[in-house]
Parts: C-alpha cells; sequence; structure tokens
C-alpha cells in the first residue's frame, strides 16, 4: 500500500466511514516535525542523523570544483523551477526549436534532456500499468489454459506462473486499495468543501495546517471537518494543502484504477513504438515537463538545487548540471526505456545517473543489464533506490538490480542501492516502508519526511527511497565536483566506507509492527551504515584517482 496514506485507510473502517466517523477518530499526537534540512545534519552536532553535509563543506573549504553532468531517470523536471532553471544541463551541440538533430545523436531539439514516453503532438504517457499486469495480458492466450509447460517451452512457462502470480497479487491489493480509499477521498473533498466554504476562499480554494485556526467556531460539521484535516496535515507535515492531498490521492486511485482496468493500448496510441522491440529507431520526444514532474523535480532538488538563492533548498552539492530523462511513469517504466535511458545519460556526458524506481518483473532484463554494463564500461556511477515494499530484497529481489542475468556478476563496481533512513538513532532510524537486504542493499540514507522542492512550488515535504538515493548521489557528484580523478569504482568505494556500520543499533525491522523483536541495523545492509558526506571527503582526499582520461 501507499504508505503516503496508511493513516487514512486506518479510517477508513469500512463502506459506512463518514467524516462523522473519521472526526470521531482519536487524534494521534502529533510528532514533532524535523528541521526542512535535517537530511543534511549531523548526528553530534545537530541531534538529527543526516550526512554532515555542512562538515563536508567545512573541508572543502579553498578547494576549486569542477562542474559534473548528473543525470536523473524519472518522471521529468519542472524545467521552469527557480531553484533548478540555472543548474539544467543544456545540450551544448544541440540549437533549440529548430526540428532538427544538430549533433547526430538520435535525438532531435534534446536542448535539457529526452522523454522516453513521448509522443507526437506533445502527449506523453504518463498514466501507465504494472509490468506483471502488461505481461499477464501479452502471455495470457498462450499459457491461460495450460496447465504443465509445453515441451521445449519450460523456460518461458516458469515465467508466466512467476506473472500469474504476481499479477494476481497486484490486482488483488489494488482492488482492496479502492475500497478503501474511494470513501477517503469522497471524506477529502466533502471536508474540503465545508473548510473552503468556513473560509470563504476564492480560487482555487487552496488550505493548509495554519488556516484552519482561522475557522469560526460554533458549527459541529465544520469543527468535525477540522478535526479530518488537523489529522491529516499532522501526518503529512507542514507543506500539505487540501489541493495537493487531494491531487496526490487522486493520482494514486488512477494507478491502482489502471491496475485493475488496465489500458494496454496507451503505449502504442502515444508513442507509437513496440517496447519489446529494442531496434534503435528513434522514439519519444524532447518534452521533459509534464503534470507529473513532481517526483523528479524532487529528486533533482535534493541533487543539486541552487545554493543560497533565498527560495527553496541547498542541494547536496554545489556545481552539478542536472540532465532530465523521463522515463518513469506513474506506473511501471519499460525495460526499453531504462536500457535507452542510460545509455543517452553516458553518450551525452553524465558521469552520475539516479535512478529512483522499480519494479516486481523485468521481462527484459538483458536490455538493462547490459546498460548498467556500458555506464561501467564508460565510468559511469548508477545509484538507484532500493524500493520501499518493507521488503528483503536479498529473498524477494526488485528490478533493475546488478544481479546480470547471464551470471557474469552480482555485485557491480558503479552500482549503489540505497535504502531509507530516519531522523533520529532510535527503533524507527530504519525507514518502516524500505526495502533492505546484507547482499543487495549497499547503504541507507535520509529518507523520511526529505524536503525538497516541488513543481510549481517551494517546498515538498515527503518520505521514499526515491529520496534517500538521490542524497546518496549528490555525495557522488559532490565527490567527484571536487576531486574529479575519481573512478565510479572508487565513488561507491568511499561512499560505501564512509556508512560506518552501527553495530548495536536495534531498530524495528521495515514491515515489522511496533513491538516486534528489534534487529540490529547494522544487518539491513551491506555496510550496516548511513551515508556521511564528511567522511567521503576526508577518504576522498586520501585517494588516489584512477579516472582514465577521455
Amino acid at each position: 500500500m501507499n504508505k503516503f496514506y496508511c493513516c487514512l485507510t486506518g479510517l477508513a473502517a469500512g463502506a459506512l466511514f463518514t467524516y462523522q466517523q473519521a472526526a470521531a477518530q482519536a487524534m494521534p499526537a502529533p510528532t514533532p516535525e524535523p528541521p526542512k534540512n535535517w537530511h543534511t545534519m549531523d548526528l553530534k552536532a545537530d541531534g538529527f542523523y543526516g550526512i554532515s553535509l555542512n562538515q563536508a563543506y567545512q573541508a572543502l573549504k579553498g578547494k576549486k570544483s569542477k562542474t559534473v553532468v548528473i543525470a536523473t531517470i524519472d518522471s521529468g523536471i519542472d524545467t521552469a523551477q527557480r531553484d533548478l532553471k540555472s543548474i539544467l544541463w543544456v545540450n551544448p551541440k544541440e540549437k533549440p526549436g529548430n526540428g532538427k538533430d544538430d549533433d547526430g545523436n538520435g535525438y532531435v531539439d534534446d536542448l535539457h534532456g529526452w522523454n522516453f514516453l513521448g509522443g507526437p503532438g506533445g502527449k506523453c504517457d504518463y498514466t501507465e500499468t504494472t509490468e506483471e499486469v502488461r505481461e499477464y495480458a501479452r502471455l495470457q492466450s498462450k499459457y491461460s489454459s495450460v496447465t504443465s509447460a509445453p515441451a521445449g517451452q519450460e523456460k518461458e512457462y516458469a515465467y508466466w506462473r512467476k506473472v500469474k502470480a504476481t499479477r494476481d497479487s497486484t490486482v488483488a491489493k489494488s482492488s482492496a486499495e479502492i475500497q478503501q480509499l474511494t470513501p477517503v477521498m469522497n471524506v477529502l473533498m466533502t471536508t474540503s468543501g465545508y473548510i473552503k466554504r468556513g473560509l470563504r476562499l476564492g480560487g482555487d480554494g487552496t488550505f493548509t495546517s495554519a488556516d484552519l485556526s482561522r475557522l469560526p467556531k460554533g458549527n459541529d460539521t465544520l469543527a468535525q471537518s477540522k478535526n479530518v484535516w488537523t489529522m491529516l496535515f499532522q501526518q503529512e507535515g507542514g507543506n500539505a494543502s487540501n489541493a495537493k492531498v487531494i491531487k496526490e490521492l487522486s493520482e494514486y486511485i488512477t494507478k491502482l484504477n489502471n491496475d485493475v482496468t488496465p489500458d494496454l493500448t496507451a503505449r502504442q496510441r502515444i508513442v507509437g513504438d513496440n517496447p519489446d522491440v529494442r531496434d534503435g529507431k528513434p522514439y519519444g520526444s524532447n518534452l521533459v515537463k509534464f503534470e507529473d514532474a513532481s517526483h523528479g523535480t524532487g529528486v533533482a532538488g535534493l541533487i543539486g538545487a541552487v545554493h543560497n538563492n533565498g527560495y527553496g533548498i541547498n542541494g547536496v552539492a554545489d556545481n552539478v548540471r542536472i540532465m532530465a530523462i523521463k522515463a518513469v511513469p506513474n506506473g511501471d517504466e519499460y525495460d526499453k526505456d531504462i536500457a535507452n535511458a542510460i545509455h543517452y545519460a553516458v553518450d551525452n556526458g553524465a558521469k552520475v545517473v539516479n535512478m529512483s524506481f522499480g519494479k516486481k518483473i523485468s521481462p527484459h532484463k538483458e536490455w538493462v543489464d547490459e546498460a548498467f554494463k556500458y555506464a561501467a564500461a564508460h565510468d559511469v556511477l548508477l545509484v538507484q533506490a532500493a524500493g520501499n515494499d518493507n521488503q528483503d530484497v536479498d529473498a524477494k529481489p526488485e528490478y533493475p538490480n546488478d544481479m546480470f542475468a547471464d551470471g557474469s556478476g552480482t555485485d557491480a563496481d558503479n552500482v549503489i542501492s540505497v535504502g531509507a533512513s530516519g531522523p533520529k538513532p532510535d527503533s524507527k532510524l530504519a525507514a518502516s516502508f524500505s526495502n533492505y537486504g546484507k547482499k543487495n542493499v549497499d547503504v541507507f540514507a535520509p529518507g523520511v519526511k526529505v524536503t525538497s522542492i516541488d513543481k510549481d512550488a517551494e517546498f515538498n515535504t515527503a518520505d521514499g527511497t526515491s529520496f534517500a538515493s538521490p542524497i546518496t548521489a549528490g555525495v557522488a557528484a559532490l565527490l567527484l565536483e571536487y576531486y574529479p580523478d575519481l573512478s565510479a569504482k572508487q565513488l561507491k568505494q568511499i561512499i560505501l566506507q564512509s556508512a560506518k556500520p552501527l553495530n548495536g543499533t536495534m531498530v524495528i525491522k521495515p514491515g515489522d509492527k511496533e513491538g516486534a523483536a528489534a534487529v540490529d541495523f547494522a544487518t539491513l545492509s551491506k555496510t550496516g551504515g548511513i551515508v556521511n558526506a564528511y567522511q567521503a571527503v576526508i577518504i576522498a582526499s586520501k585517494m588516489k584517482g584512477e579516472r582514465k582520461k577521455s
């Protein structure tokens, strides 16, 4: 279930759920909000388990930096965002808007990056279903009535059985969530309407937690509505608004509906290619900003948002150019797009690539594996989110990963997998939603109540390994700015070495309920620690770079 709405579904006890019942629920005691920049803080100096970024910059004082190009393979970027506009990568060989592929790289007018979900006429396939649903539809006619593997088709039949089991589970869970969240949406729309009228709001009717204190008293319906939104804003943090919550819940319900009743023609209808054929033919568009750009914008902000401009946040790195590659829809990404996106990033000069996405099925894993190896051959570091399913990915892998299908390796030198950690060194240090794995998750980094920028907004606070990953990628870019001779392999080595094992720190294992037997945080990842920018800088300063001159 989407962790963002766990508190809401806890209120929805069934079909009889009403806003009065919601208001009658005991409101949880508010948890103090961590500072907006807690992810940059130092545990000893500030009391929050951030990455010690200020200490890192102190250690770098007096050194000159070189600009680093870092790619985000994500939902796109708000190219007009004040905190990003000046640091967007600009293709130096492309003449914008002339309708030509000036640099001969196969992509027309790719000024800031490329959209592998784009189609003619400014369209974009940004709402998709899951990979298991797509694969079930592809294989259903061949195997749905088969009870044993046909001769010579044993491998594909075994794959079909995995697809079917995964798809059946996904559809059942999505159906259940739709039943839970539909009455929640009704409650939010109804109570939001009462509050907007109570506040006499004009325009788009947006309100925040601070506005609730202005509501008139003496009206039971209005008081109940206020209680619902007070509880919700406590859960979501200080940057939430009614419009944002309703929009994100609506998008999530749309995603769930597309698992149950999928639109399986959208890709062909909008993009026009065959995602199961990687033939090298060009597809997509140069438009990287669409209405779903919030996620990618937040990711980019954490990596390198402009420093000290009086707006938004300071990114981890201070001298980067962000290459925007749109390949992640509201649903599962296609393997073809991810492989091509990695190639695009490498071929156009990115030295670090952030990948905040993942899925349960990978029908063309060999394509993505090849792209991982291509990045390694060109000394490019790939940083990826470990995933938000609170599961052990050693036992149940998610994709993409560096356990190559051809058996050539299980731990690539240029790939870092990142879990999410919380702000305090207590039992909740491991984020409740984070995936983990002693073999296949390398490190943890801040990923709970992390504040970045947003599409068309100054701030957005959210949870996810999606945000732990760019914080780590930002550290990698920072190291490369000041120590440009470091190879991708060395960057990984330094970042892992910076995360000192927290042996003896007992935490609630992700997915377990409070009260369950605690586990040692050090057992949840390869390093057993949390990325530390200061330690990384100290290690880098003593290391001789091995990057080959291009």
